[in-house]
Protein backbone atom coordinates (compact mmCIF):
# COMPACT_ATOMS: atom_id res chain seq x y z
CA UNK A 1 0.00 0.00 0.00
CA UNK A 2 1.34 3.50 -0.62
CA UNK A 3 0.31 6.63 1.64
CA UNK A 4 2.08 9.57 0.23
CA UNK A 5 4.35 7.69 -1.77
CA UNK A 6 5.18 5.13 0.82
CA UNK A 7 4.73 1.38 1.94
CA UNK A 8 2.49 1.10 4.92
CA UNK A 9 4.83 -1.10 7.05
CA UNK A 10 1.91 -3.43 8.46
CA UNK A 11 0.30 -4.76 6.03
CA UNK A 12 3.40 -5.09 4.05
CA UNK A 13 4.44 -7.35 6.73
CA UNK A 14 1.81 -9.34 7.43
CA UNK A 15 0.76 -9.74 3.89
CA UNK A 16 4.79 -11.03 3.27
CA UNK A 17 3.95 -13.37 6.30
CA UNK A 18 0.79 -14.84 4.66
CA UNK A 19 3.20 -15.40 1.88
CA UNK A 20 1.25 -13.03 -0.24
CA UNK A 21 3.21 -11.28 -3.91
CA UNK A 22 4.98 -8.22 -2.41
CA UNK A 23 2.98 -5.72 -5.65
CA UNK A 24 -0.11 -6.92 -4.62
CA UNK A 25 0.07 -4.66 -1.37
CA UNK A 26 0.41 -1.82 -3.90
CA UNK A 27 -3.62 -1.85 -4.20
CA UNK A 28 -4.64 -0.63 -0.56
CA UNK A 29 -5.61 2.43 0.40
CA UNK A 30 -6.78 3.38 3.37
CA UNK A 31 -9.70 5.90 4.12
CA UNK A 32 -11.70 7.13 6.87
CA UNK A 33 -10.94 7.88 10.70
CA UNK A 34 -11.26 5.32 13.54
CA UNK A 35 -10.42 5.52 17.38
CA UNK A 36 -7.63 2.89 18.08
CA UNK A 37 -4.28 4.81 17.78
CA UNK A 38 -4.60 6.66 20.85
CA UNK A 39 -1.77 4.15 23.10
CA UNK A 40 1.67 3.42 23.62
CA UNK A 41 1.32 0.31 20.88
CA UNK A 42 0.68 0.30 17.82
CA UNK A 43 -3.14 -0.79 18.00
CA UNK A 44 -4.20 0.89 14.64
CA UNK A 45 -1.42 -0.40 12.72
CA UNK A 46 -2.61 -3.68 13.68
CA UNK A 47 -6.10 -3.49 13.09
CA UNK A 48 -6.13 -2.13 9.67
CA UNK A 49 -2.89 -4.37 8.20
CA UNK A 50 -5.12 -6.98 9.16
CA UNK A 51 -8.33 -6.00 7.46
CA UNK A 52 -6.49 -4.98 4.39
CA UNK A 53 -4.53 -8.74 4.53
CA UNK A 54 -7.22 -10.40 4.35
CA UNK A 55 -9.01 -8.08 1.61
CA UNK A 56 -6.07 -8.61 -0.31
CA UNK A 57 -6.77 -12.84 0.04
CA UNK A 58 -10.42 -12.47 -0.79
CA UNK A 59 -9.38 -10.77 -4.23
CA UNK A 60 -6.72 -12.47 -5.45
CA UNK A 61 -9.06 -16.25 -4.37
CA UNK A 62 -11.48 -14.20 -6.81
CA UNK A 63 -9.40 -13.78 -9.48
CA UNK A 64 -7.83 -17.27 -9.28
CA UNK A 65 -11.61 -18.74 -9.72
CA UNK A 66 -11.92 -16.09 -12.27
CA UNK A 67 -8.84 -17.41 -13.91
CA UNK A 68 -7.33 -13.74 -14.17
CA UNK A 69 -4.48 -12.23 -12.88
CA UNK A 70 -5.00 -9.86 -9.74
CA UNK A 71 -2.11 -7.03 -11.03
CA UNK A 72 -4.46 -5.02 -12.99
CA UNK A 73 -7.41 -4.56 -10.11
CA UNK A 74 -8.44 -1.15 -8.89
CA UNK A 75 -7.49 0.12 -5.60
CA UNK A 76 -8.37 -1.51 -2.86
CA UNK A 77 -9.79 0.70 -0.15
CA UNK A 78 -10.13 0.00 3.31
CA UNK A 79 -11.81 1.86 5.64
CA UNK A 80 -10.89 2.92 9.08
CA UNK A 81 -14.35 3.69 10.72
CA UNK A 82 -15.04 -0.10 9.10
CA UNK A 83 -12.26 -1.24 11.00
CA UNK A 84 -12.25 0.32 14.40
CA UNK A 85 -15.49 -0.43 15.04
CA UNK A 86 -15.59 -4.02 13.61
CA UNK A 87 -12.48 -4.78 16.38
CA UNK A 88 -14.77 -3.71 19.36
CA UNK A 89 -17.85 -5.69 18.02
CA UNK A 90 -18.90 -7.41 21.08
CA UNK A 91 -18.90 -3.76 22.60
CA UNK A 92 -21.54 -2.71 20.35
CA UNK A 93 -23.67 -5.70 20.40
CA UNK A 94 -26.81 -5.13 22.20
CA UNK A 95 -29.51 -7.71 22.54
CA UNK A 96 -33.23 -6.59 22.69
CA UNK A 97 -31.70 -3.35 23.61
CA UNK A 98 -29.31 -4.92 26.58
CA UNK A 99 -25.80 -4.33 26.86
CA UNK A 100 -23.67 -7.52 26.74
CA UNK A 101 -21.63 -8.66 30.39
CA UNK A 102 -18.44 -8.41 28.83
CA UNK A 103 -16.64 -9.32 31.64
CA UNK A 104 -17.39 -11.38 34.73
CA UNK A 105 -16.98 -10.01 38.37
CA UNK A 106 -14.61 -12.64 38.61
CA UNK A 107 -12.85 -11.48 35.48
CA UNK A 108 -9.85 -8.82 35.65
CA UNK A 109 -6.53 -7.76 37.03
CA UNK A 110 -5.77 -8.02 40.92
CA UNK A 111 -2.83 -7.05 43.26
CA UNK A 112 -0.88 -9.88 44.24
CA UNK A 113 1.77 -10.10 47.22
CA UNK A 114 4.38 -9.38 44.70
CA UNK A 115 3.11 -8.16 41.51
CA UNK A 116 -0.53 -8.23 39.32
CA UNK A 117 -2.57 -11.04 38.60
CA UNK A 118 -5.28 -11.22 35.60
CA UNK A 119 -7.92 -13.90 35.53
CA UNK A 120 -10.97 -14.83 33.48
CA UNK A 121 -13.57 -16.07 34.80
CA UNK A 122 -16.35 -15.53 31.92
CA UNK A 123 -17.55 -18.99 31.59
CA UNK A 124 -19.02 -20.49 34.53
CA UNK A 125 -16.64 -23.83 35.42
CA UNK A 126 -13.70 -21.98 34.86
CA UNK A 127 -15.13 -19.22 37.44
CA UNK A 128 -15.86 -22.76 39.60
CA UNK A 129 -12.53 -23.83 39.66
CA UNK A 130 -11.26 -20.54 40.61
CA UNK A 131 -13.35 -20.28 43.23
CA UNK A 132 -12.16 -24.10 44.47
CA UNK A 133 -8.35 -23.26 43.77
CA UNK A 134 -8.27 -20.50 45.76
CA UNK A 135 -10.66 -21.84 48.84
CA UNK A 136 -12.67 -18.82 48.32
CA UNK A 137 -15.89 -18.50 51.06
CA UNK A 138 -18.03 -17.45 47.93
CA UNK A 139 -17.60 -16.63 44.36
CA UNK A 140 -17.81 -12.42 45.34
CA UNK A 141 -14.94 -9.76 44.09
CA UNK A 142 -14.03 -9.01 47.61
CA UNK A 143 -13.24 -12.63 48.83
CA UNK A 144 -11.01 -13.13 45.60
CA UNK A 145 -9.45 -9.77 46.23
CA UNK A 146 -8.12 -11.25 49.61
CA UNK A 147 -7.69 -14.51 48.70
CA UNK A 148 -5.05 -12.82 45.74
CA UNK A 149 -3.49 -10.59 48.05
CA UNK A 150 -1.74 -13.16 49.96
CA UNK A 151 -0.64 -14.94 47.52
CA UNK A 152 2.49 -14.49 45.09
CA UNK A 153 0.98 -13.96 41.29
CA UNK A 154 2.96 -17.16 39.58
CA UNK A 155 1.63 -18.82 43.63
CA UNK A 156 -1.99 -17.85 41.98
CA UNK A 157 -1.41 -18.17 38.50
CA UNK A 158 -0.23 -21.63 39.28
CA UNK A 159 -3.14 -22.71 41.68
CA UNK A 160 -5.82 -21.54 38.96
CA UNK A 161 -4.69 -23.83 36.09
CA UNK A 162 -4.00 -26.49 38.10
CA UNK A 163 -7.78 -26.55 38.96
CA UNK A 164 -8.37 -25.91 35.52
CA UNK A 165 -9.28 -22.38 36.04
CA UNK A 166 -7.67 -19.27 34.12
CA UNK A 167 -5.00 -16.71 36.32
CA UNK A 168 -1.74 -15.22 34.56
CA UNK A 169 0.52 -13.78 36.57
CA UNK A 170 1.13 -9.98 34.72
CA UNK A 171 4.71 -10.31 33.09
CA UNK A 172 7.22 -6.82 33.11
CA UNK A 173 8.85 -7.38 29.76
CA UNK A 174 7.47 -9.09 26.56
CA UNK A 175 7.42 -12.59 25.74
CA UNK A 176 9.84 -14.66 23.59
CA UNK A 177 9.33 -14.11 19.80
CA UNK A 178 6.71 -16.14 18.30
CA UNK A 179 5.46 -16.03 14.25
CA UNK A 180 2.88 -14.38 13.11
CA UNK A 181 1.84 -17.55 11.39
CA UNK A 182 3.42 -21.01 10.09
CA UNK A 183 2.96 -22.62 7.14
CA UNK A 184 3.53 -26.60 6.61
CA UNK A 185 2.15 -28.40 3.76
CA UNK A 186 1.06 -31.81 3.16
CA UNK A 187 4.20 -33.93 2.35
CA UNK A 188 4.52 -36.41 -0.48
CA UNK A 189 2.87 -35.69 -4.15
CA UNK A 190 2.01 -31.83 -4.76
CA UNK A 191 -0.89 -32.85 -6.89
CA UNK A 192 -2.52 -35.18 -4.37
CA UNK A 193 -2.52 -32.97 -1.96
CA UNK A 194 -4.95 -30.42 -3.92
CA UNK A 195 -8.39 -29.75 -2.90
CA UNK A 196 -11.42 -29.71 -4.83
CA UNK A 197 -11.39 -27.34 -7.77
CA UNK A 198 -13.21 -24.31 -7.32
CA UNK A 199 -15.02 -23.10 -9.99
CA UNK A 200 -15.82 -18.78 -10.93
CA UNK A 201 -17.40 -17.63 -7.96
CA UNK A 202 -20.11 -14.58 -7.80
CA UNK A 203 -18.65 -11.04 -7.31
CA UNK A 204 -17.63 -10.15 -3.28
CA UNK A 205 -18.10 -13.98 -2.74
CA UNK A 206 -14.76 -15.30 -3.55
CA UNK A 207 -15.22 -18.01 -1.10
CA UNK A 208 -18.98 -19.51 -2.33
CA UNK A 209 -19.39 -23.23 -2.57
CA UNK A 210 -16.23 -24.23 0.27
CA UNK A 211 -17.24 -25.88 3.21
CA UNK A 212 -16.05 -24.63 6.22
CA UNK A 213 -15.60 -26.84 9.13
CA UNK A 214 -15.70 -24.40 12.31
CA UNK A 215 -14.27 -26.06 15.92
CA UNK A 216 -13.72 -22.55 17.58
CA UNK A 217 -14.83 -20.35 20.60
CA UNK A 218 -15.11 -17.49 22.04
CA UNK A 219 -13.42 -14.37 19.35
CA UNK A 220 -10.64 -14.93 17.56
CA UNK A 221 -11.86 -18.02 15.21
CA UNK A 222 -14.83 -17.14 15.01
CA UNK A 223 -14.40 -13.65 13.78
CA UNK A 224 -12.24 -15.97 11.40
CA UNK A 225 -15.03 -18.23 10.14
CA UNK A 226 -18.25 -15.35 10.29
CA UNK A 227 -15.72 -13.38 7.68
CA UNK A 228 -15.29 -16.66 5.52
CA UNK A 229 -19.14 -17.00 5.89
CA UNK A 230 -19.69 -12.77 4.59
CA UNK A 231 -17.25 -13.75 1.51
CA UNK A 232 -19.70 -17.08 0.67
CA UNK A 233 -18.45 -20.03 2.57
CA UNK A 234 -20.75 -22.61 4.09
CA UNK A 235 -19.61 -22.33 7.70
CA UNK A 236 -21.00 -24.85 10.42
CA UNK A 237 -19.61 -24.75 13.50
CA UNK A 238 -19.66 -27.89 15.96
CA UNK A 239 -19.83 -28.07 19.43
CA UNK A 240 -19.58 -30.25 22.74
CA UNK A 241 -22.98 -30.38 24.12
CA UNK A 242 -21.52 -30.44 27.43
CA UNK A 243 -19.65 -27.11 26.75
CA UNK A 244 -22.00 -24.10 26.25
CA UNK A 245 -21.02 -20.82 24.60
CA UNK A 246 -22.28 -17.79 26.04
CA UNK A 247 -25.48 -16.36 24.60
CA UNK A 248 -24.16 -13.03 24.09
CA UNK A 249 -20.48 -14.28 22.69
CA UNK A 250 -22.61 -16.70 19.80
CA UNK A 251 -25.07 -13.42 18.91
CA UNK A 252 -21.79 -11.14 17.94
CA UNK A 253 -19.58 -14.17 16.52
CA UNK A 254 -22.47 -16.32 14.94
CA UNK A 255 -23.08 -13.96 11.88
CA UNK A 256 -22.17 -15.56 8.48
CA UNK A 257 -22.31 -19.60 10.02
CA UNK A 258 -24.51 -22.34 11.47
CA UNK A 259 -24.53 -24.08 14.67
CA UNK A 260 -24.86 -27.66 15.44
CA UNK A 261 -23.82 -29.45 18.62
CA UNK A 262 -22.38 -33.15 18.62
CA UNK A 263 -20.72 -35.46 21.27
CA UNK A 264 -17.68 -37.02 19.92
CA UNK A 265 -17.95 -39.90 22.67
CA UNK A 266 -20.83 -41.09 21.20
CA UNK A 267 -20.91 -43.53 18.57
CA UNK A 268 -23.50 -42.16 16.62
CA UNK A 269 -22.30 -38.07 16.50
CA UNK A 270 -19.31 -39.57 15.88
CA UNK A 271 -20.52 -40.72 12.46
CA UNK A 272 -21.93 -37.87 12.36
CA UNK A 273 -19.13 -35.89 12.35
CA UNK A 274 -17.15 -38.03 10.16
CA UNK A 275 -19.14 -37.46 7.34
CA UNK A 276 -18.96 -33.67 7.82
CA UNK A 277 -15.02 -33.79 7.55
CA UNK A 278 -15.62 -36.12 4.62
CA UNK A 279 -16.76 -33.39 2.54
CA UNK A 280 -15.07 -30.53 4.27
CA UNK A 281 -12.80 -27.88 2.06
CA UNK A 282 -11.58 -26.48 5.35
CA UNK A 283 -11.03 -26.97 9.19
CA UNK A 284 -10.48 -24.50 11.51
CA UNK A 285 -9.53 -25.45 15.36
CA UNK A 286 -9.18 -23.41 17.79
CA UNK A 287 -8.88 -25.52 21.02
CA UNK A 288 -5.07 -25.63 22.42
CA UNK A 289 -2.80 -27.60 21.57
CA UNK A 290 -3.42 -31.38 22.12
CA UNK A 291 -7.14 -31.36 22.91
CA UNK A 292 -8.65 -32.80 19.21
CA UNK A 293 -5.60 -35.23 19.16
CA UNK A 294 -7.32 -37.02 21.88
CA UNK A 295 -10.02 -37.58 19.32
CA UNK A 296 -7.91 -38.85 16.77
CA UNK A 297 -8.20 -35.48 14.77
CA UNK A 298 -5.03 -33.70 15.00
CA UNK A 299 -4.22 -31.21 12.15
CA UNK A 300 -1.70 -34.13 10.89
CA UNK A 301 -4.15 -36.27 11.29
CA UNK A 302 -6.68 -34.78 9.18
CA UNK A 303 -4.11 -33.86 6.76
CA UNK A 304 -3.29 -37.35 6.60
CA UNK A 305 -6.79 -38.96 5.78
CA UNK A 306 -7.39 -35.68 3.46
CA UNK A 307 -4.52 -34.48 1.64
CA UNK A 308 -6.71 -31.99 0.69
CA UNK A 309 -7.76 -29.73 3.37
CA UNK A 310 -6.68 -26.47 4.52
CA UNK A 311 -6.58 -26.63 8.07
CA UNK A 312 -5.56 -23.78 9.99
CA UNK A 313 -5.30 -24.16 14.13
CA UNK A 314 -5.32 -21.49 16.41
CA UNK A 315 -3.83 -21.34 20.23
CA UNK A 316 -3.40 -18.43 22.95
CA UNK A 317 -0.26 -18.75 23.59
CA UNK A 318 2.38 -19.51 20.68
CA UNK A 319 2.99 -23.61 19.01
CA UNK A 320 6.84 -22.60 20.07
CA UNK A 321 6.15 -21.23 23.85
CA UNK A 322 8.25 -22.82 26.45
CA UNK A 323 6.32 -25.29 28.72
CA UNK A 324 3.93 -25.85 30.32
CA UNK A 325 2.72 -22.49 28.14
CA UNK A 326 2.43 -24.05 24.58
CA UNK A 327 -0.33 -26.28 26.16
CA UNK A 328 -2.35 -24.30 28.16
CA UNK A 329 -5.91 -22.09 27.45
CA UNK A 330 -5.88 -18.80 27.30
CA UNK A 331 -7.87 -15.30 26.31
CA UNK A 332 -6.68 -12.08 24.57
CA UNK A 333 -6.92 -10.62 27.76
CA UNK A 334 -4.43 -13.49 29.83
CA UNK A 335 -1.93 -13.02 26.79
CA UNK A 336 -2.26 -9.31 27.01
CA UNK A 337 -1.18 -9.51 30.39
CA UNK A 338 0.91 -12.57 29.99
CA UNK A 339 3.01 -11.36 27.24
CA UNK A 340 3.67 -7.99 28.78
CA UNK A 341 1.58 -6.10 27.27
CA UNK A 342 -1.01 -5.10 29.81
CA UNK A 343 2.63 -3.79 32.16
CA UNK A 344 3.38 -1.80 29.01
CA UNK A 345 -0.18 0.22 28.69
CA UNK A 346 -0.32 0.57 32.81
CA UNK A 347 -1.58 3.85 34.53
CA UNK A 348 0.25 6.42 36.19
CA UNK A 349 -0.32 3.92 39.52
CA UNK A 350 1.21 1.63 38.16
CA UNK A 351 -2.25 -0.34 37.93
CA UNK A 352 -2.11 -3.00 34.47
CA UNK A 353 -3.64 -1.16 31.48
CA UNK A 354 -5.32 -2.99 28.37
CA UNK A 355 -5.13 -2.13 24.85
CA UNK A 356 -8.24 -0.29 22.96
CA UNK A 357 -9.41 -3.39 21.57
CA UNK A 358 -9.41 -7.40 22.42
CA UNK A 359 -7.17 -6.52 19.17
CA UNK A 360 -4.88 -10.14 19.14
CA UNK A 361 -8.58 -11.88 19.25
CA UNK A 362 -9.74 -9.75 16.32
CA UNK A 363 -6.21 -9.31 14.30
CA UNK A 364 -5.52 -13.13 13.94
CA UNK A 365 -9.42 -13.78 13.19
CA UNK A 366 -8.55 -11.90 10.02
CA UNK A 367 -5.17 -13.35 9.62
CA UNK A 368 -7.10 -16.65 10.00
CA UNK A 369 -9.40 -16.25 7.68
CA UNK A 370 -6.47 -14.15 4.94
CA UNK A 371 -4.35 -17.42 5.90
CA UNK A 372 -7.22 -19.69 4.36
CA UNK A 373 -8.51 -17.73 1.93
CA UNK A 374 -4.48 -17.65 0.42
CA UNK A 375 -4.18 -21.50 0.72
CA UNK A 376 -7.44 -22.06 -1.35
CA UNK A 377 -6.23 -19.67 -3.97
CA UNK A 378 -3.44 -22.30 -3.83
CA UNK A 379 -4.94 -25.68 -4.43
CA UNK A 380 -5.07 -26.79 -0.63
CA UNK A 381 -3.29 -29.07 1.09
CA UNK A 382 -2.24 -26.97 3.82
CA UNK A 383 -1.58 -26.69 7.41
CA UNK A 384 -1.67 -23.06 9.10
CA UNK A 385 -0.74 -22.28 12.30
CA UNK A 386 -2.10 -19.12 14.31
CA UNK A 387 -1.65 -17.86 17.91
CA UNK A 388 -3.05 -14.73 19.78
CA UNK A 389 1.10 -14.71 21.14
CA UNK A 390 2.25 -14.32 18.00
CA UNK A 391 -0.05 -11.42 16.94
CA UNK A 392 1.01 -9.74 19.75
CA UNK A 393 4.84 -10.57 19.41
CA UNK A 394 4.52 -8.51 15.96
CA UNK A 395 2.49 -5.68 17.69
CA UNK A 396 5.13 -5.08 20.43
CA UNK A 397 8.48 -5.95 17.69
CA UNK A 398 7.49 -5.99 14.13
CA UNK A 399 4.79 -3.45 14.07
CA UNK A 400 6.33 -1.38 16.76
CA UNK A 401 9.56 -0.92 14.45
CA UNK A 402 7.82 1.10 12.07
CA UNK A 403 6.18 4.05 11.56
CA UNK A 404 2.79 5.34 13.30
CA UNK A 405 -0.10 6.17 10.67
CA UNK A 406 -0.69 9.32 10.19
CA UNK A 407 -3.85 11.01 8.86
CA UNK A 408 -7.13 9.84 9.63
CA UNK A 409 -7.79 13.20 12.22
CA UNK A 410 -11.81 13.19 11.21
CA UNK A 411 -14.24 12.48 14.11
CA UNK A 412 -14.77 9.32 14.43
CA UNK A 413 -18.32 7.89 15.46
CA UNK A 414 -19.48 4.58 15.35
CA UNK A 415 -23.07 4.77 14.21
CA UNK A 416 -22.82 4.29 10.36
CA UNK A 417 -21.31 1.04 10.87
CA UNK A 418 -24.07 -0.32 13.05
CA UNK A 419 -27.40 -1.98 12.16
CA UNK A 420 -30.06 -3.75 13.43
CA UNK A 421 -30.99 -7.05 12.56
CA UNK A 422 -33.76 -9.82 13.84
CA UNK A 423 -31.75 -13.29 15.36
CA UNK A 424 -32.57 -15.99 17.06
CA UNK A 425 -31.82 -13.90 20.40
CA UNK A 426 -33.99 -11.14 18.97
CA UNK A 427 -33.32 -8.10 17.44
CA UNK A 428 -29.32 -7.25 18.01
CA UNK A 429 -27.95 -4.14 17.15
CA UNK A 430 -24.53 -5.15 16.12
CA UNK A 431 -21.43 -3.84 13.90
CA UNK A 432 -21.00 -4.93 10.70
CA UNK A 433 -18.16 -6.22 8.93
CA UNK A 434 -15.09 -4.21 7.06
CA UNK A 435 -16.59 -6.24 4.04
CA UNK A 436 -19.94 -5.95 3.98
CA UNK A 437 -23.20 -6.86 5.30
CA UNK A 438 -24.67 -10.04 6.62
CA UNK A 439 -27.93 -11.26 4.74
CA UNK A 440 -29.19 -12.13 8.53
CA UNK A 441 -28.35 -12.27 12.05
CA UNK A 442 -27.52 -15.60 13.81
CA UNK A 443 -29.86 -18.34 15.32
CA UNK A 444 -29.41 -19.49 18.39
CA UNK A 445 -26.22 -21.38 19.27
CA UNK A 446 -26.40 -25.00 18.75
CA UNK A 447 -29.93 -24.95 16.90
CA UNK A 448 -29.15 -25.95 13.41
CA UNK A 449 -28.61 -29.41 11.85
CA UNK A 450 -25.42 -30.96 11.76
CA UNK A 451 -25.35 -31.13 7.90
CA UNK A 452 -24.09 -29.10 4.50
CA UNK A 453 -25.94 -26.79 2.90
CA UNK A 454 -25.90 -28.14 -1.00
CA UNK A 455 -23.64 -26.75 -3.22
Amino acid sequence: MTIGGERDFGTAQAWEALGGAPELVERVRYAGSGNLGDGPLPVRELARATVAVCALAAGELGAVRAGKTTGDRPPLVVDEGAVATAFVSERHLRVRGRAPVTFAPLSGFWQAADGWVRTHANYPHHEAALVRALGLPSPAPEALRAAVAGRTAVEVQELAYGAGGLAVAVAERYGDPQPLVETVRTTGDRERGRGRVLGEAPPGRPVAGVRVLDLTRVIAGPVATRTLGLLGADVLRIDAPGLPEADDAYADTGFGKRSALLDLARAGDREVFEGLLAEADVVVTGYRPGALERHGLGAGELLERRPGLVVAELCAWGWRAPEPWAGRRGFDSLVQAGYGIAAGCAGPDGTPGVLPAQALDHGTGYLVAAGVMRALAGGGGCRLRFSLAGTGSWLVRGLAGGARATGGGAAYSAEPWLRETGSGYGVLRHAVSPFGEWAGGPSRWGTDRAVWLPR
